[in-house]
């Protein structure tokens, strides 16, 4: 199966290589802000996953197809910055990536940085059926606003900040409206985004484990596991987020990733 094609941005103009990735549902693009506060340290590389923004889609959905297909952008960018590996900070689901990444291609990782997921396997539906009602119920062959496809998925959708998140999906080309994401496949392989394959490989280089306080993504029975495959993990718990710890921290977020890449082996993580 051939990898699919991925597409990035690039924000800032420090010496650090920083790739994001994003959640399930996201674009890079959803890292600008954080992208910009750390351009003075970092470029970052603002990446597309597979079935996601402007990057290619694929018929399964396959997290370790989608890490592979990561590899050239990450060693251009590492390789671009005169660094033999990048600062990879992943997001739920593309937390999942950005460890299956470490795992397979550990040379191309300098740190780990997993947001709010854990490597199990953990059912999603209840998280995502509402989500995934509410952009079904949007009618594209009849659109004619993103004031009315915002209606629609209000019926499921409660939040406006979440609906505004997943309009930015939401296109409107050569007089058609569309999805950008990939819906029918992620629709369809839900059980897969929840899951974790069995994998014999560790990652020797340093993990921070970033949780938010809100959030149930990451429990203490999960850590057996996290160890396992990333021996030198320290877990953060940021106070006052839930699962989009970027977004209800961001401040936090930021500071707490200028000390990583100020010193990527520090034992003594302060979040506030």
């Amino acid at each position: 199966m051939s990898e699919p094609a991925i597409h990035h941005r690039d924000v800032g103009s420090g010496s650090a290589p920083v790739v994001f990735l994003h959640g399930l549902f996201g674009q890079g693009k959803n890292f600008t802000q954080i992208a910009r506060d750390l351009s003075d340290l970092a470029t970052s590389r603002l990446v597309d996953l597979p079935n996601h923004g402007r990057s290619a889609w694929t018929d399964v959905f396959d997290y370790d197809l989608f890490a592979d297909a990561l590899v050239g952008t990450v060693a251009d960018h590492a390789r671009a910055l005169g660094r033999r590996g990048v600062t990879l900070v992943g997001h739920s689901l593309g937390g999942k990536v950005a460890m299956r990444f470490a795992l397979r291609h550990p040379d191309l990782v300098e740190q780990l940085v997993v947001v709010d997921i854990a490597p199990v396997a953990a059912g999603v539906h209840g998280s995502f059926d509402h989500i995934l009602a509410g952009l079904r119920a949007v009618p594209l062959d009849r659109l004619t606003s993103r004031d009315q496809a915002d209606a629609a998925l209000a019926a499921h959708v409660e939040l406006p900040s979440v609906r505004a998140f997943l309009l930015q999906n939401l296109r409107h080309d050569h007089h058609e409206w569309h999805w950008r994401m990939n819906l029918d496949l992620l629709e369809a392989g839900i059980d897969a985004v929840g899951g974790w394959p069995e994998i014999s490989a560790s990652y020797p280089g340093p993990v921070t484990w970033v949780a938010g306080a809100r959030s149930d993504y990451v429990r203490p029975e999960y850590a057996p596991a996290m160890r396992g495959l990333f021996p030198r993990v320290r877990l953060v718990t940021i106070k006052d987020a839930g699962h989009w710890v970027h977004s209800d921290q961001p401040r936090v977020f930021t500071s707490l990733l200028r000390h990583l890449l100020s010193d990527p082996a520090a034992t003594s993580l302060s979040p506030g």
